[in-house]
């Protein structure tokens, strides 16, 4: 798949921020389906700028964000890092990342050396298999129209991204439970930098959390046009090692929405059944006037 491993590989420079000073980075951005920048772009570089002034022994374990403006698509984004505390077991730093000299995102990310301790987890809910599921390609051409069906391709063209039930666009008018289940993982493999892989699942986060609350009310999301709406905040518990590079399960439900937001949450395992990683994010989803 060499045009896949072409969009990882941007998606990896894009990522790759640039040192301007001992805790500032730069980064480019880019636009995505709605004129603002990607939120997971600007969550996954965040993190990245975090992760760069922190032991390499010590491993990310939680993030909170706020989303605070529409980032711009034709400017650089500048990250400066704070080091809140640097502890005998666990690291925090926080970073805010500015475009035009305002704020448009801050996270707060918690790191931790690995050590031994009291394991269980929620089991695993039942999923097809991810193989047998049709990837992006075959599946959104069904159910949108052919340009946007496109656009949406190219902006996850890096990610292998499988939904095990018909999207929100693909029952429009149709209200059903407020749950939903997608498959990912990076159309490529990656380094074995343990960083890069919760950076990159950060990243793919944001793309989905928010269509169970679109179910629930039988709207098809911005890719329709039928609701207007912004990722508010956002935080990930990072619960056991996993690879980014190998399927992973969202899966996520809704369990509000009212005052023009609606509530995500999410776990997301292993093929193996391990849980990786809890998500909640609220935004803000509103019917257009």
């Amino acid at each position: 798949m060499p045009e896949a491993r072409s969009a990882l590989d941007a998606l990896l420079d894009l990522l790759d921020l640039e040192r301007i000073e001992q805790d500032i980075f730069r980064g480019e951005s880019r636009s995505a389906l709605v004129p603002r920048v990607f939120g997971g772009q600007v969550a996954a570089q965040a993190l990245v700028a975090a992760g760069r002034t922190v032991p390499e022994d010590r491993l990310a374990h939680s993030l909170h964000a706020y989303f605070l403006r529409p980032g711009d698509p034709g400017a650089p984004i500048v990250y400066s890092v704070d080091r809140i505390r640097d502890g005998r077991s666990f690291t925090t730093r926080r970073v805010v990342a500015v475009q035009h000299g305002q704020p448009i995102f801050h996270l707060s990310a918690s790191f931790q050396t690995y050590e031994e301790g009291l394991d269980h987890q929620a089991d695993m809910p039942p999923a097809p298999d991810p193989d047998t599921l049709p990837a992006a390609a075959e599946m959104l051409p069904r159910h949108l129209p052919r340009e946007v069906a496109d656009r949406l391709i190219e902006a996850r063209a890096a990610v292998d991204l499988r939904y095990a039930d018909v999207p929100p666009w693909g029952s429009v008018g149709q209200p059903r439970e407020p749950r939903s289940q997608v498959w990912f993982r990076t159309n490529g493999k990656l380094a074995d930098d343990p960083l890069l892989h919760v950076v990159l699942a950060t990243y793919v986060s944001d793309m989905t959390l928010l269509d169970s609350v679109l179910l629930a009310h039988g709207r098809g999301g911005w890719a329709v046009g039928d609701v207007v709406g912004a990722s508010l905040d956002h935080a990930m518990w990072f619960h056991r090692p996993f690879r980014a590079d190998e399927w992973l399960l969202y899966d996520q439900e809704s369990p509000t929405a009212s005052g023009g937001r609606g509530l995500g949450q999410a776990r997301i395992f292993t093929q193996d059944g391990r849980l990786a990683i809890s998500v909640i994010q609220e935004g803000v989803v509103r019917v257009p006037r």
